[in-house]
């Protein structure tokens, strides 16, 4: 039988002891609150504005005054970090002519890219100022991309070029949008960390067998959730998007590539970094030589618009948008830059057809073999984008939010 204990002392109980304790908390926090309300509001005030009682106030509540002082120095922080930043136009050419010459004298050069990479192709970024998380954050709603639309940028095109020029052996990308291959990038150059979406893969046959799409493959997947609905060929095994989203490891050898990543910053002496925040890639130590002296990391240049953690270690931070300043190294290379050739798109040249009972597997938009064709596996639903790695990989954002709200 239940047996009720009681302070010898006191002869309450030990239950209403831990509510009685359980309610003088809430009350504490409830004050607390209060108290740092009225602070904040009388802060807000001119001092010459403020009355006798409110500076009193202000003094009886030391702790509230420092702590709320810390966080809008944060905030200040925080907002200052968020700020596009651009060079004037003879910084940014002097900055430049500064790169190129490291860019020739350079025995192995890694290209690290990021979603600034591929904004002047309509697909947004993740952190400036109309940014997938800096929209999320202000719990605005995203706008929708329509993927299919998008090709190749300038700075794609330089890349490719200067592998071409074996001025840069290996790019890192953070990048899905498989913008690299169809610039006509060389696969072994290229390390897709955070996989494609234009492939899909059988990760049940050995080697782990490939499919190439002609559209976003990503339509019914999410994190921790990559059958893509379609089968293998060979074995009728579900098919796995290649996308590695935050929380996950990414083990395929492709399109991720990481042995070619970590051997190209193995033996990098320059890291040129373009349109990332690197707030991801920073915590990637192998990526940056840091089990190596410091005398003999590689050297480190910056592109982006943002500040970024690797700026203090950074020999030079160029803030220009990447297509400008790719395309002023370009000239001051002597290097032409070429155009992207739709029919010599790689995507578009292996592209696994779909089998007939797979037509109505996805209803996006398929890139169109050339100009003003249509493949006959468009779907007239397909359009903008909702979920797979443009959208439900956002969810982690999203439920930030809501538990900050």
């Amino acid at each position: 039988m239940f047996r009720m204990e009681n302070d010898p002392d006191t002869g309450i109980s030990a239950r209403a002891q831990r509510k009685a304790q359980d309610k003088a908390k809430i009350l504490q926090r409830e004050n607390q609150r209060n108290i740092f309300k009225l602070v904040a509001k009388i802060l807000k005030k001119q001092e010459s504005e403020r009355t006798q009682e409110e500076v009193a106030y202000l003094l009886q509540h030391r702790d509230a005054v420092q702590e709320l002082s810390l966080r809008q120095v944060r905030r200040n922080v925080l907002k200052r970090k968020q700020e596009e930043v651009f060079d004037d136009a003879d910084e940014l050419r002097c900055k430049v002519r500064q790169l190129a010459e490291v860019v020739r004298q350079a025995q192995h050069l890694v290209v690290y890219t990021g979603a600034g990479i591929s904004t002047s192709a309509s697909i947004p970024d993740y952190r400036g100022p109309n940014g997938v998380w800096t929209l999320l954050q202000k719990g605005q709603t995203i706008s929708s991309s329509d993927l299919s639309e998008a090709e190749p940028t300038l700075t794609h095109m330089c890349i490719r070029m200067l592998h071409k020029e074996k001025l840069v052996k290996h790019i890192v990308s953070q990048n899905c949008d498989g913008l690299h291959i169809r610039s006509g990038l060389p696969r072994h150059a290229l390390s897709e960390l955070h996989g494609n979406m234009f492939i899909e893969v059988c990760t049940s046959c050995s080697p782990v067998r490939e499919y190439v799409r002609l559209f976003d493959v990503t339509e019914h997947t999410a994190r921790h959730r990559h059958g893509t609905g379609r089968g293998c060929t060979h074995c009728g095994a579900e098919l796995s998007d290649t996308i590695v989203h935050f929380g996950e490891k990414g083990t395929l050898e492709q399109p991720l590539n990481w042995r070619g990543a970590m051997e190209a910053a193995e033996r990098a002496d320059v890291i040129l970094c373009l349109g990332s925040s690197l707030k991801v890639l920073k915590k990637y130590s192998c990526l940056w030589g840091m089990n190596k002296p410091a005398n003999r990391r590689p050297k480190l240049y910056i592109v982006n618009l943002q500040w970024t953690p690797k700026d203090d270690l950074a020999t030079l931070k160029i803030h220009g948008k990447c297509d400008d300043v790719m395309s002023l190294l370009m000239e001051d290379l002597n290097i032409q830059i070429p155009a992207y050739n739709k029919t010599e798109d790689p995507i578009l040249i292996s592209t696994t057809p779909l089998r007939p009972e797979e037509e109505d597997s996805h209803s996006r938009k398929v890139i169109a073999q050339s100009a003003g064709l249509e493949d006959p596996q468009e779907q007239a639903g397909g359009g903008a984008v909702h979920g797979g790695w443009f959208g439900k990989g956002y969810s982690k954002g999203r439920t930030k939010r809501k538990r900050m709200a």
